[in-house]
C-alpha cells in the first residue's frame, strides 16, 4: 500500500470499530474538561476520572476553583501523579480564567496556551472536544501509531500532527484523534504489537516480519 491508501484503509478501519466514540475524560463543560486534560499529562484517564469528582466537589468552576489553596487542590489529585505542579497550574489558569476571561474558557489556541499547564497537544484537545473545531492533539498513543502504519517519520510529535493533517481530511481530524486513541489502548499497546500483530498493522504491512522501533513523542 502507498501511504494515502493506508490512510483510507486506516480511516474507514477505525470507522468500522468505533462508528461512536466518546471523549474519554469525564467533564460537563469546557472548563472541567480543560483541568481534566492537564490532570492526564503522565497519568491515564482512567485516573484522572477517579479523582476528578472529588475535585469538582470542592470547585467546579474557575471562581471557586483559584479561591482554594493549592495543598487542598493537591490533596484532591496526589494519586495523578506531579500532583505539585498541576494544582498550581490548575490554580492559576483558573485565577488567569476570572481575571482575563470572565471565567470562561478561551476559544483560540494562542490564548488557550498561555495558560499555566497547558501546551499544544492539552489545547488541541479542548479546542477538539469542548468546542468543536478542527485539531488533531498527537499523544503517545497516536505518535506511536503513525509511526507504525508508515503515516509519519516519527521525528517528533509536531511533524507527526503536521503529517497526519495532511493526509487526513480536516472534518475527520476529531474523530480520528479519539479513534486512534481506543484503537491503540485495545489492539495496538506499546507491548501488546510490535508493527506485526494487530489487524492494521498486519493489513497496512504484510510482508513485515522485524518488529517497528518506534521514537518516542
Amino acid at each position: 500500500m502507498k501511504k494515502h491508501e493506508r490512510a483510507c484503509y486506516i480511516s474507514a478501519k477505525l470507522q468500522e470499530l468505533y462508528p461512536n466514540i466518546a471523549v474519554p475524560l469525564d467533564h460537563r463543560d469546557p472548563y472541567t474538561l480543560l483541568v481534566a486534560v492537564v490532570l492526564s499529562a503522565q497519568c491515564t484517564d482512567k485516573r484522572v476520572n477517579e479523582v476528578t469528582p472529588l475535585l469538582f466537589a470542592q470547585a467546579d468552576c474557575p471562581a471557586e476553583m483559584a479561591c482554594l489553596r493549592v495543598a487542598q487542590i493537591k490533596k484532591c489529585i496526589k494519586t495523578c501523579g506531579l500532583a505539585q505542579q498541576k494544582a498550581k497550574a490548575i490554580r492559576e489558569l483558573s485565577r488567569i480564567l476570572v481575571d482575563q476571561y470572565d471565567g470562561r474558557v478561551p476559544e483560540t489556541f494562542e490564548d488557550l496556551e498561555t495558560l499555566p499547564g497547558v501546551g499544544h497537544k492539552t489545547a488541541s484537545v479542548v479546542m477538539a472536544q469542548a468546542f468543536g473545531k478542527p485539531a488533531f492533539p498527537v499523544d503517545t498513543h497516536i505518535h506511536r501509531l503513525a509511526q507504525r502504519w508508515g503515516l509519519t517519520n516519527g521525528k517528533n510529535v509536531t511533524r507527526t500532527e503536521n503529517d497526519l493533517k495532511k493526509l487526513f481530511p480536516q472534518d475527520s481530524w476529531n474523530r480520528l484523534h479519539l479513534q486512534f486513541i481506543y484503537y491503540g489502548r485495545e489492539h495496538c499497546t506499546a507491548r501488546g504489537c510490535d508493527g506485526t500483530t494487530c489487524v492494521i498493522c498486519r493489513t497496512c504491512y504484510p510482508k513485515r516480519r522485524n518488529p517497528v522501533v518506534t521514537q518516542k513523542a
